[in-house]
């Protein structure tokens, strides 16, 4: 295992992980002091009994190695977390899973490996050739071979293709020297070494575990062994386990069924069901095969499709392919590839189960031109042909050909008469080929009589080359001819194929033309190294195809709540699919089956209802993992009788005869009562088509009368990616959670996790991404410390909370409280991330740059506090830390959810706009810098300077065109149910319009730009007004903009108070048009005695007219721009220092007569050009107002 230098070197800095770890060490001390997730149930007379609770839960861990981050990702969902804050009393234990075979295989590997090769081990370095076969495989392991003397050295055992270890090498890989490796042959010794490495790195998450509820399963933990026992009594006694013949998947090598949690892959597989066809061999020329047929000799075809055997013309053979013939116990010869042979061996076939009897060995190309009796087919023989495309590893290497309804078949038929030289290669006469044609055997409405043909010639497939087409006419004709399929021929002419399958099936079956073949889906291998067959084994299995119990469990489904909602239909699914599942084994760890103690009860029957077990384990086993420990209630595990677990697990059990005191049983049921059934179980998706299924039946028939017992609500994930790549030791893309948490911290790593996503796709855990969490906290924590410092010397603002930006930031903090309750509930937990931290982390960053009056104090600290609450449940150390720095006196496990205020949705959409009116301004003055370099005017030096002045622009309405079109799409996109109608209705009603006649051109641009800003702003975006005052908002946040922006003088002015064109016509409500300049700062005076006017500042534009000035005036001081006339100091520079004379206010001034007359730019301020004069007039400027 990595150290942490190992882990951190690569890195080019560790201060701030450091700094996160140290808090996270002394936060986990504090949590065990104060034994802060302990939680007993209180007292039923209590008003703590009536107090809101919550148990959550996560799938056991196996034992058999350290925890790697995919595990951390499902269960560190954050909900736990959440709902103490929400006032519940929260329990999560946790256990840890020790049943079935992958331990005891790999102690038993690792005795093997030291018997063989040594201590310490030395293994073969290279690989032997094919010539060493039977040597390898007499070397193989076999768990049975466990315990015989082997001759040391002598034998020579091949690495696995692929990279695969031998088991002590895998144990180096965990850091482990020899002399520890070998304590592992024991199978008890993982028991004690890996529970223990768990707890210690789960705690080092920060996982709120009330540990002393924990254990391990098998008979190493009696209490454990004694709860198993009780619950297949109990389903026992209600018929629930049964005896007999099932198929199921079986590993030959370990001589026992193969369940999801034993297989190295294949998870989730199970049995496919075909027909074998049993072809009889009625003539051959091949000496190998003819001496064969003194018995019947049968080439057995796999199909799905039995009723489509009436059309059979031949049946394919791959000619390069080694096949066998083998005996059955109705001595007859079957042949197919070995591998299904031995598939076949261990379905009762053969006189000895798991013996493949081969009596000659044979290839492809002995069998081509045999003749064949085919069941039911229409022609009386029929021949084997070649096909070079037959695989190995599904079927039994013999395809039969029906070209009428299979179109690679009919591609097939069509190739091998066009190439004479291909029949002429395997000696295949005319007469054995060119006679066959498709023969109609089944109506499909869409193709006719002859479907596959159809589908040929309809796609015009030229040759069995051309896969893509193959691949669409299957999918074209497959689901038509069983949906809609009528059979044209045989005893079930004119029925349906979908009701007839089974029937043709049968008859094939009872007149000895077919028998049932079983094979698994895809390939199965055991953690053993075993590719699985499926078998039919006696077995006892849990009845799950039972329709009453089934029936009970689909009501139990609607009771629960799934997450994601749309994982329902895959439990739907599993539900109707599940049959007998064999819940015993032979080999392994585990507990015995009560009713026959030769089995084991396997890994996925054990854990289904342990769950309960969680609410009493403490009292029974002490806190220690194998229950060694002295019980608190002083109850040994053999007092534990099925009738004791009765009293404690159900509501109306009656008291059991047994020596325990009466107040420890009621302790023990009180436990239970109060805190079970578990409120959420958490796990990933490959859990869903069994573990999860299958608690839910078991929660059913061991509580059918208490509803209340069973499951609440499922949260379904998907597997967790690492940098975008499926995690793999081979590849080093791969990190167990020790590392994990060394290298990212515990918070970053949970933020991380939390980042990763929700749904049942798989997630993606970033590196770059947890470095970038890293900073965002180590960042906060720097901040609040900056901001407790600066409360302390009062340099944040006092007073009233009153100005805009105040109560924007209030109403976010509100809105982010609202929005992260609402997805934590709802166990969005990327979702709660980004509205309880990134974005009010955005809203925080956004406060102080806009806040130019300074940010408030109560402001700051109702962030800081609100930040740490919201974040809690993802990063719990730092918050914890946090909330110390703010002075809180008990920890925040204990503090409640932060209590939200009203949210101004208007005042949050006014802020946005501001923010957007902003951006939008940057972007047009860099737009205009970089367009007057792209013109040429790099050098003049004026051209290409930022702008240092301004006007904004806001309209009040939009143009009476686009109006009409507003209210017509928001029409219409909320009758619609939030649609858009097509393009060419939108064209259809504004066409001949009279409004919209002129703008015609410009309709559909602005039509798909609503469009688009509906998707980003939702329907508000079809407004005609604004909810707020536009230029109320920009006015009170000028200072910020002109800073902002780097100005030195910005105004803003309604578009009808202006004459520029531009401007009226780009300006419209929400969106305001913006022109930068280099201007200057004027100064405008009113020398009107007792008047409302008043002096003022504003700027002028380069070149802009008298007209425009007095508009703006016109706005400023809200009188008719005809009434203003605008005079100049005749002495421009010192004219406005003079002292006025009273009677005469407009003594040494002049009036401008001329309103097209313009102001330009200069040194000394601005130059009035009028006539072709230029008159220097500084920067005042006299107005009055006529009465």
């Amino acid at each position: 295992m990595a150290d942490m230098t190992t882990i951190q070197e690569s890195r080019k800095g560790t201060a701030k992980v450091n700094t996160l770890r140290a808090i996270e060490i002394e936060i986990q001390a504090q949590w065990d002091r104060e034994k802060t997730f302990e939680n007993d149930a209180p007292d039923p007379d209590s008003e703590d009994w009536k107090q809101p609770r919550y148990f959550t839960c996560f799938p056991y861990p196996y034992m058999n190695g350290r925890l790697h981050l995919g595990h951390t990702f499902s269960l560190s969902k954050f909900i736990s977390g959440y709902q103490r804050l929400k006032g519940k009393r929260c329990l999560f234990p946790f256990g840890l899973h020790c049943t079935g075979m992958p331990i005891k295989a790999s102690a038993d590997k690792l005795k093997y490996e030291m018997e063989t090769f040594g201590f310490p081990p030395v293994f073969p370095c290279t690989e032997t050739g094919a010539g060493d076969a039977k040597e390898e495989n007499k070397s193989e392991f076999n768990p049975a071979d466990v315990g015989e003397r082997k001759k040391k050295g002598k034998s020579k055992v091949i690495a696995k293709t692929g990279g695969a270890k031998f088991q002590w090498e895998i144990m180096r890989s965990l850091g482990l020297k020899d002399d520890e490796i070998k304590e592992f042959a024991d199978a008890k010794h993982w028991l004690k070494y890996f529970p223990p490495l768990a707890k210690k790195d789960l705690k080092s998450m920060g996982l709120k575990v009330d540990w002393r509820r924990s254990f391990i399963t098998t008979d190493a933990n009696p209490y454990y062994n004694s709860f198993v026992r009780w619950q297949f009594i109990r389903l026992k006694e209600q018929g629930r386990i049964k005896f007999g013949k099932r198929y199921t998947v079986f590993s030959p090598k370990d001589g026992q069924p193969c369940m999801d949690h034993d297989r190295a892959s294949g998870e989730g597989v199970g049995g496919q069901e075909y027909t074998l066809i049993k072809m009889a061999v009625v003539s051959s020329d091949n000496e190998k095969l003819s001496k064969l047929m003194n018995k019947p000799v049968y080439l057995i075809a796999a199909t799905l499709r039995p009723e489509t055997m009436y059309g059979q013309t031949n049946c394919w053979i791959r000619p390069d392919m080694k096949y066998v013939a083998f005996r059955t116990k109705n001595d007859e010869i079957y042949i197919s590839t070995y591998r299904a042979a031995r598939n076949i061996s261990y379905q009762g076939f053969t006189p000895e189960e798991g013996v493949v009897d081969v009596v000659e060995n044979l290839i492809g190309e002995d069998l081509i031109g045999t003749g064949l009796k085919a069941p039911l087919s229409h022609y009386e023989k029929v021949y084997a042909w070649p096909m070079f495309t037959i695989l190995e590893g599904k079927g039994t290497g013999v395809v039969t050909s029906v070209p009428s309804d299979s179109t690679d078949d009919y591609a097939a038929l069509c190739d091998i008469k066009r190439k004479k030289d291909l029949r002429a290669k395997f000696n295949l006469a005319d007469e054995k080929v060119l006679p066959f044609d498709p023969v109609p055997i089944i109506n499909v409405p869409e193709f006719g009589d002859l479907s596959a043909v159809a589908a040929y010639d309809q796609l015009k497939i030229a040759s069995q080359n051309d896969k893509e087409k193959l691949a669409k006419a299957k999918e074209m004709t497959y689901l038509g001819g069983f949906y809609h399929g009528v059979m044209l021929v045989g005893e079930f002419k004119g029925q349906k194929v979908q009701d007839v399958k089974k029937m043709i099936q049968k008859f094939l079956v009872d007149t000895n033309g077919a028998v049932i073949y079983m094979e698994t889906e895809k390939k199965v291998m055991s953690r053993s190294g075993d590719e699985c067959v499926m078998a039919l084994c006696d077995q006892w299995y849990l009845d799950y195809g039972d329709e009453a119990w089934k029936a009970l469990t689909r009501k139990c489904l609607e009771r629960v709540n799934t997450h994601p909602e749309n994982s329902r239909k895959g439990f739907e699914r599993t539900i109707t699919e599940l049959h007998e599942y064999a819940c015993s084994r032979s080999y392994g760890l585990g507990t015995l089956l009560p009713c026959d103690e030769h089995y084991l009860i396997e890994s996925l029957s054990d854990s289904t209802i342990y769950m309960a077990f969680y609410t009493v384990c403490h009292l029974l086993q002490g806190g220690v993992f194998d229950g060694s420990g002295e019980s608190p209630l002083n109850i040994k595990a053999d007092q534990m009788t099925p009738e004791v677990w009765d009293y404690i697990f159900h509501d109306n059990a009656d008291v059991p005869q047994t020596d325990i005191p009466l107040p420890s049983l009621k302790k023990l049921k009180q436990e239970f009562q109060y805190w079970y059934g578990f409120d959420l179980r958490s796990s990933g998706k490959d859990l869903l088509p069994n573990h999860l299924t299958y608690l839910m039946f078991n929660h059913v028939a061991i509580w059918p009368d208490e509803p209340h017992r069973w499951p609440r609500n499922l949260r379904i994930n998907g597997h967790l990616l690492l940098n975008s790549e499926k995690m793999s030791k081979q590849t080093g893309n791969f990190l167990t959670l020790f590392e994990s948490v060394e290298k990212f911290s515990a918070d970053g790593m949970r933020l991380a996790l939390a980042d990763a996503g929700d749904t049942v796709e798989d997630a993606n855990f970033v590196e770059k991404m947890a470095d970038g969490g890293i900073l965002r906290l180590y960042t906060f924590l720097e901040w609040t410390k900056e901001m407790l410092q600066l409360a302390k010397q009062n340099r944040l603002r006092t007073g009233s909370i009153d100005t805009f930006n105040d109560k924007v930031f209030a109403s976010e903090i509100n809105n982010a409280i609202m929005q992260t309750d609402r997805n934590y509930e709802h166990m969005l937990f990327r979702e709660a991330l980004k509205t309880g931290f990134y974005e009010l982390q955005s809203a925080r960053d956004k406060y102080r740059e806009i806040a130019i009056e300074g940010m408030h104090k109560d402001m700051v600290f109702r962030f800081i506090e609100v930040q740490t609450l919201l974040l809690a449940p993802i990063c719990p150390h730092i918050c914890e830390h946090i909330w110390g720095l703010l002075g809180k006196q008990n920890s925040i496990m204990s503090a409640s959810w932060p209590s939200g205020g009203p949210v101004d949705k208007t005042l949050l959409r006014a802020s946005e706009y501001l923010m957007n009116s902003a951006h939008d301004f940057r972007l047009r003055i860099k737009n205009q810098i970089n367009l007057a370099l792209k013109k040429g005017k790099q050098n003049s030096k004026a051209a290409a300077t930022k702008p240092s002045h301004g006007i904004i622009y806001v309209a009040r309405t939009f143009p009476a065109w686009q109006e009409l079109v507003l209210k017509f799409l928001k029409l219409e996109y909320e009758k619609n149910d939030n649609t858009f109608p097509e393009n060419k209705v939108i064209l259809d009603r504004f066409k001949g319009d009279p409004i919209v006649a002129k703008n015609m051109k410009k309709l559909m641009p602005l039509v798909h730009y609503l469009k688009e800003s509906v998707a980003k702003e939702g329907v508000q975006a079809l407004d005609t007004k604004m909810p707020f005052d536009e230029i109320a908002i920009l006015q009170e946040n000028i200072n910020y903009l002109i800073k902002s922006l780097e100005l030195i003088g910005l105004r803003v002015q309604l578009v009808d108070d202006t004459s520029d064109i531009k401007a009226r016509d780009a300006s419209v409500p929400g969106r305001p048009y913006s022109n930068f300049f280099n201007g200057v700062s004027v100064q405008f005076i009113n020398p009107q005695a007792c008047a409302p006017y008043f002096t003022f500042y504003a700027d002028i534009r380069d070149s802009e007219s008298v007209k425009d000035v007095i508009l703006s005036i016109s706005a400023e001081i809200n009188e008719p721009a005809d009434k203003i006339k605008l005079y100049y100091f005749d002495d421009g520079i010192c004219g406005s220092r003079k002292m006025p004379n009273l009677s005469h206010v407009l003594d040494n001034k002049t009036l401008i007569t001329d309103s097209s007359a313009t102001f330009q730019k200069d040194s000394c301020g601005l130059v009035l050009t009028a006539n072709n004069d230029k008159i220097a007039v500084g920067t005042d400027l006299v107005y009055v107002v006529d009465a």
